[in-house]
């Protein structure tokens, strides 16, 4: 088996993406519907004007806490699969994974030490 063999499946995978991609964004282009109002810069589109300012900043505390979850999250999708096989596998792969937790741990200690997890 060649090299060009082994990757042949690839490139026309991501070739046929690259189309599929591109035809949806050109197909949306064309097909959808376009008005030019008025009401269609309005923030929202429920009838009702906006009072004030359509512009609103949002407190850092929403993106820390959401980067929170993501690493909480990621660690559930590396830990699920490791679980399910943990007898399988050397006696060192489980001091590895008990890294990757105090990594993990280290993190919440340190969010909950800035007080990322207090809802105010």
């Amino acid at each position: 088996m060649s090299y060009y063999d082994a990757w042949s499946a690839v490139l026309v995978a991501f070739i046929a993406g690259c189309l599929l991609v591109t035809g949806a964004i050109v197909g949306a282009k064309i097909l959808a519907p376009f008005a030019r109002e008025r009401a269609k810069g309005v923030s929202y589109e429920c009838g009702m004007l906006p009072i004030g300012r359509n512009w609103a900043q949002v407190n850092v505390r929403y993106y820390l806490l959401a980067i929170v979850f993501l690493m909480f999250d990621v660690e559930t999708v590396f830990i699920f699969p490791w679980a399910i096989t943990f007898v399988s596998f050397p006696k060192f792969v489980f001091y590895e994974m008990l890294i990757f937790i105090g990594v993990l741990g280290g993190g919440l200690a340190y969010a909950w030490r800035r007080g990322v997890l207090e809802w105010k």
